[in-house]
C-alpha cells in the first residue's frame, strides 16, 4: 500500500467507525472531513474532530480509497493451504495505534483448520491482547475472524480471546521488539 499518513479525505457516505481505544462504535457522517493516521491491511485509523476511528477496508469507499481483494486459494487446496493464508490473514490485522501486524506482536496463539464432511473448512483461532482491558480486543477479534472467514472454503472461524498464558513482550518478534524500541 502507499504512504496514506495525513492524507486529508471527506465523508462520501455515511459509515460505521470503531472509535480508539474505546472501541464505542460511531456513524460518521457524509461531509465529515479527516485524515488518514495509519492504513494497514485493509482498515484505516482516521482522525475526524480531535478522536481517532477505526474504519474497516470494506468501507474504504467512503474515504475514496480502494477495497482490498479477497484472498485466493488454489485449486485442489489443502488444509495446510489454507492454514498458511489464514496466517497471511492474520498478519494483515493490524493494532490501530500502532503499525504492527497481531502476528509480530504476538497475540496469536493458536490457528487449527479442519476439513468438513462438505468440503468446507473450520478454522479456530485463539488469540490474546497485549493488555486484558483494552477496549479495541473486541474489534481485533471480529477483524481476525473477518479476514479469516473470506478465505475461499472456510464456513466458519472460531476465535477466541484467551489471557493465559498472559501477554509479555518476550512473545513479540524480534522485527516488532526493534520498531517499538522494546528491544
Amino acid at each position: 500500500m502507499r504512504g496514506y499518513e495525513n492524507e486529508p479525505f471527506v465523508i462520501g457516505r455515511p459509515v460505521q467507525g470503531i472509535m480508539v481505544p474505546s472501541g464505542t462504535s460511531v456513524e460518521l457522517q457524509v461531509g465529515q472531513a479527516g485524515y488518514i493516521t495509519q492504513a494497514l491491511g485493509g482498515s484505516f485509523t482516521v482522525y475526524i474532530e480531535g478522536n481517532l476511528y477505526r474504519l474497516t477496508g470494506a468501507d474504504a469507499d467512503a474515504i475514496g480509497q480502494e477495497v482490498i481483494a479477497a484472498p485466493e486459494l488454489p485449486p485442489n487446496a489443502t488444509e495446510d493451504d489454507v492454514r498458511e493464508l489464514a496466517w497471511q490473514q492474520m498478519r494483515t490485522c493490524f493494532d490501530p495505534e500502532i503499525p504492527i501486524n497481531i502476528v509480530e506482536l504476538g497475540l496469536i496463539y493458536h490457528c487449527t483448520v479442519n476439513a468438513n464432511p462438505d468440503g468446507s473448512r473450520h478454522v479456530e483461532v485463539h488469540m490474546t491482547l497485549t493488555a486484558p482491558g483494552c477496549g479495541m480486543g473486541e474489534v481485533l477479534v471480529r477483524d481476525v475472524r473477518e479476514k479469516v472467514e473470506l478465505i475461499p472454503t472456510v464456513r466458519e472461524a472460531d476465535v477466541h480471546l484467551v489471557f493465559d498464558p498472559p501477554w509479555n513482550q518476550a512473545m513479540m518478534s524480534e522485527a516488532a521488539r526493534l520498531q517499538t524500541g522494546m528491544y
